[in-house]
């Protein structure tokens, strides 16, 4: 069994106020947690992984294929593997949130 404590987790700054963090991950997936800033952007990128998610604390607006979506408190979220896709604080609220990713994300570029 592994445990790993989102409190004492390192956060990398992948981008100006996306702080991303890893946590548990095993053979077909593993997870990743996230605190945005108000005002961050993710850039529009994309990955192979298949990508399941919650927010637990903000609004978070996603931006995939031209169309917006409001991801709260409590709301899952599903993106297909390769799907070009961004994200957007538009509040005065840190989002705060976990993300799955099958095949396991271990080694993201935001790492480096």
């Amino acid at each position: 069994m592994e445990i790993e404590s989102t409190g004492s987790a390192e956060r990398t700054e992948a981008v100006d106020g996306v702080h991303l963090f890893l946590l548990a991950g095993g053979e077909n997936a593993n997870l990743q947690g996230f605190e945005i800033e108000p005002g961050a952007t993710i850039p529009e990128h994309e990955h192979p992984h298949e990508q399941l998610g919650i927010v637990v604390a903000g609004t978070l607006t996603f931006l995939v294929d031209g169309e917006e979506y409001d991801v709260g408190p409590g709301d899952t979220y599903h993106l297909a593997g390769d799907e070009p896709h961004g994200a957007e604080n538009r509040t005065d609220e840190t989002v705060v949130g976990y993300d799955v990713f099958s095949p396991p994300r271990d080694d993201p570029d935001w790492l480096e």
